[in-house]
Order: C-alpha cells, then structure tokens, then sequence
C-alpha cells in the first residue's frame, strides 16, 4: 500500500508519501495526461513502532504545478489520486465545519441546507430538574455532542473555543458561506453555527451562575433511532464547577469575538461569564460531577477543577484586562498539580496558557508569561521530536492510541500550530500539516478518518443518524476517533485483538471505542485545517 494525503498537498508544502514495499523508484503522474510529471527515488527503511511496520519515502516536494496525479513505484503498486492546488484542504475545512449544523438539536434540517440528510425538529419539549422533577426547562438547541444525543457543557465549550480560536487566529479561511441557513447574514458562518450552540449554553446557567453539567435522556436511545423520534424524558443534570467555569471561559471568549459583529450579544456574554465565575469564586470545594442514580449516559466526569478556572480567569483577563481576573490567574497558575498545556475536554489548562499569550507582553506578568511561553515551546519541541522518530512524521505515542485518538493527534497539530504563531518557527506548523495528513489518509491502513474526503473515506461511523437515515454514505466532514489500543467494544474486539495500536480501528457502527464521533474531535481538525488553508494562500 502507498500511504498518502487522499485529498492533496499545497504548492509550496512539502509533499511525500511512505511506503511499506522498497522500490527502486517512483514517479508521478499526471491523471490529466497519463504522462509521468516527476521521478524520484525512496529513502529509508524506517521502522514505525506504532504500527510494526517498515516504510520508505519518497518526496516531491519540488513538484509545485496544480493538477491530480497518482504515485506509481516501480514495483508496480498504485497510489490514491491526490491533487496540488492552493485551496486542497478547502472544501474538506467547510465539510468538517458544517458537520456542526448536522448535528443541531431543536431545529428542521432543511433539504435546502441539510440536502438528503434533512430532518424533522428533535428534542423540542422541556427538560425536568434532576432533583425537582416537577420544575421544568426549555431545553432546545445546542449541537448533539456526538453519536447520541446528549448534550454535554464541558464537551461543548472545548468544540466551541477551538472553532473560536480557529476563526481568532485565521479569520480569512472562514470568510465564504458554506450553506447553512444564517448564510449572508453578514456574520460569518462559523460565527453563526457556534453561536447556536452558545444560545443553547446560555439556557445551563442558573440565575446565582451555576451552569448544569448536561441535558440527556436517562439512558442512550438505540443506534437505529433518529433523533426526532428520541422521545425519552429530557434531563437537566445538577450544576458542576467544571461545567460552570468552562461556561464562563467561552462566554468570555465570546463576548471579545461576537463584539464587531452584534454588541448586546457580546455584551450579554461577557455578564454570564462574570457571574459564573463570581459563583466559582465561592464554591472552591465543589464536589466532583458524577452521573446521578438513574442516568447512564456519558458523564464526562472531573476530579480536577484548578485547570477550569485557570481558563475562565486567563480569558476573563484578556477580555476584560481587570485585575481581578489577572490576580486570579496568576495565583491558579501558581499551583501544582495541573498541566498548563492540556487542550482537551476535561484538561484545559492549554486554553489559559493560550488566552494568556495572545494577551500579550502590555500589562502581563513578565515572569508567568516568559514561563508559560517557554514551556509551550518546550512542548512543541517535544512534539516535533516524536515526528522524528516516527515513522509516518507524526507525535502519537504507541500509548496515545486512545479512545478519540484523532482528537490527541489535532490537539498536538494545534500545539505545533500555536508554537509556530508565538515564535515564528515554521518547522512546528510544518509538522502540525503532518498530522493533517494523517487524517486524510497518510497512516498505517491508509484510512481517511473522515467521512466524504479521500479514496477510502469514513464510511460507517458510530452515529444514530448515519445509522438510521437508510442513507449509504454519511454526512461529510464527520470525523472519527481513530485507532484505540484498548478496544473498549465488542466489535473492536472481536476484529482488531492483537494488533499494534495504531492497526486498532474498524471502520464499522457498533465500534464506538473507535469509529463513533465527536463535536470536539472534529473542532480540532477545523483548527488545522483552518490553518492549512490559511498556509497555503
């Protein structure tokens, strides 16, 4: 098998492909002409301790000219088509970024908009008061957070502040409609789709800030049920301190990025965040989430709450620049015990560090800021050196074949990313573009882990609407969790027992330990891709 990038590659990007057969060259060939356009050789062997294979290399970099082609070794093998061209990761960026509007809960899903996907309103009636059944609560909107129908604070505000950075950082890749109703609304889209989430989490909070942890049914549907005919009863889950400063970070973030566009919505925003976080400032103590008697859906449970409100401070501090919320910071920075560098749902830390650095020198600690800075690169550099060694250039660990995988492979991407914004060293975001290809197929069993892009696409996600639909191909963009050495289901069992992590995946809907999806495995991936398409104007 060739390992490639399915979509493509940028002009002025590196451009090479790996190969597990040795050959004594490749050449690459027009799809337009049939006439071969390059001709290389392969390096290597390398071993990759992920999959147990042995690759070889082989570059073309130098090849610049637009069009679609195919390697061919001269040991006969044949690759996946692949274009060259400037916007390659463009329409895969729309596709994973409208994959959002698909999973809108409490709305029609117009054909207009949705095509053959489209679907009745869901989840429209009240939700109960876990521990006041008699008390009731709209309940509506919101994205499902992934192959059920839950809805889930802490998972949304990290799908929301890396669709929020993504749009912060590279607003030019956002700035064409990619067909949802808001379209030429004159707010941009991704602007537009997130906001539909954050009017949903503004319906979490209590009126004293709290903010419930999840709104679920009591138990997860079948996987054969489409959403407007889940009609179990809809569950307000008690209040959690993560959930509450998650709520007040994003809110925060909202309320600097909505502003130029709708000011009374900014403005709103940035009240909730501060009483969410008035109500942190009083419950230090606040017991863990857990899922109460009676609820078996996801609990997404925390024991360590520091990280949380180390955000909610950093991007109180950046919005507002009171120093209240920079006291606050520097003191949570100061304490051990939490990773400053994390960009995941329940360790964020990241997201601090981040909101920090893009605060700026004006007005910063000089000694937390030189500190955070230094440790961001030191992990980048981290990063980079894992490519290294890596057989397919990119930094997951044989042990970070984890549940949600892709989401550790784009997090890191993002990381890189990041790296190369504060520094101005590209060899990071070159890295970062690695792991882009991955994604779309550059990996051990040449899989695009993303459903409609590539030659060997996701095809059966663990995803009740794709399930029930009676619709062959899934919504575009989705994308999966990859490869989990811990095959946590039967299926993933049964099918993948014995093999390297990085061979631990089956593209199959009862897998959800590694084919379900996820609103923040794909936020990510719209971060890189984001990038990549910003990289290569």
């Amino acid at each position: 098998m060739i390992h490639i990038d399915q979509i493509g590659y940028a002009p002025s990007k590196p451009k090479f492909f790996l190969s597990a057969k040795e050959a004594d060259h490749f050449t690459v060939v027009d799809l337009a002409t049939d006439q071969p356009v390059y001709t290389g050789t392969l390096s290597g062997p390398k071993e990759d301790v992920a999959s147990g294979d042995t690759v070889y290399r082989g570059d073309f970099s130098s090849l610049r000219d637009p069009g679609s082609y195919k390697i061919k070794l001269s040991s006969g093998e044949t690759s996946s088509p692949f274009t060259i061209a400037s916007d390659v990761h463009q329409s895969a960026a729309d596709a994973m970024l409208k994959a959002f509007y698909f999973q809108r809960c409490g709305c029609d899903l117009e054909p207009e908009h949705a095509g053959p996907y489209a679907h009745k309103a869901c989840h429209l009636s009240d939700g109960v008061l876990y521990d006041d059944p008699t008390t009731t609560l709209p309940s509506a909107g919101g994205w499902h957070d992934a192959g059920d129908y839950g809805k889930y604070t802490v998972a949304a505000a990290k799908a929301v502040a890396d669709l929020l950075l993504a749009y912060d950082l590279f607003p030019a890749s956002f700035a064409h409609p990619i067909g949802i109703p808001e379209s030429g609304s004159g707010m941009p889209d991704l602007l537009s789709e997130v906001r539909y989430e954050l009017d949903w989490l503004q319906r979490m909070q209590q009126r004293d800030g709290a903010v419930f942890h999840k709104l679920t049914t009591r138990h997860f549907p079948p996987l054969n049920t489409m959403p407007e005919d889940d009609l179990g009863e809809l569950v307000f889950s008690p209040v959690s301190y993560t959930a509450t400063a998650t709520f007040s970070a994003v809110m925060a973030m909202a309320a600097r990025i909505y502003e130029p566009f709708d000011a009374a919505f900014a403005a709103a925003c940035l009240k909730l965040a501060k009483l969410s976080f008035d109500w942190l400032t009083t419950h230090e103590s606040y017991p863990s989430f857990t899922n109460p008697v009676g609820i078996s859906t996801g609990e997404y449970g925390d024991r360590q709450s520091i990280d949380e409100a180390f955000w909610a401070s950093a991007e109180l501090y950046r919005t507002t620049r009171e120093v209240t919320y920079h006291d606050a910071l520097r003191k949570l920075a100061s304490v051990k015990g939490f990773s400053l560098l994390s960009l995941g749902w329940a360790d964020v830390g990241g997201y601090g560090t981040v909101a920090y650095l893009l605060s700026g020198r004006a007005g910063a600690d000089d000694a937390l800021y030189e500190d955070l800075l230094a440790a961001w690169v030191q992990e980048a550099q981290r990063i980079e050196a894992c490519c290294q060694e890596d057989g397919y250039s990119v930094s997951l660990l044989p042990e970070q074949y984890i549940w949600g995988s892709m989401m550790v492979l784009m997090n890191q991407a993002m990381h890189l990313i990041l790296a190369d914004h504060f520094t101005g060293q590209e060899v990071f975001a070159t890295r970062a573009l690695d792991h882009l290809h991955y994604l779309f197929g550059r990996n051990p069993l040449g899989q695009s882990y993303v459903s409609g892009f590539g030659e060997r696409p996701l095809m059966h996600p663990h995803h009740r609407p794709s399930v029930a639909d009676g619709i062959d191909a899934p919504v575009p963009g989705l994308v999966s969790g990859g490869p989990n050495r811990n095959l946590q289901d039967p299926k993933a069992k049964e099918t993948r027992s014995g093999q390297p992590p990085a061979r631990c995946f089956i593209d199959h809907e009862d897998s959800y330990a590694t084919n379900e999806i996820t609103i923040y495995w794909n936020s990510p991936a719209v971060f890189v891709a984001a990038y990549a398409v910003s990289a290569s104007q």
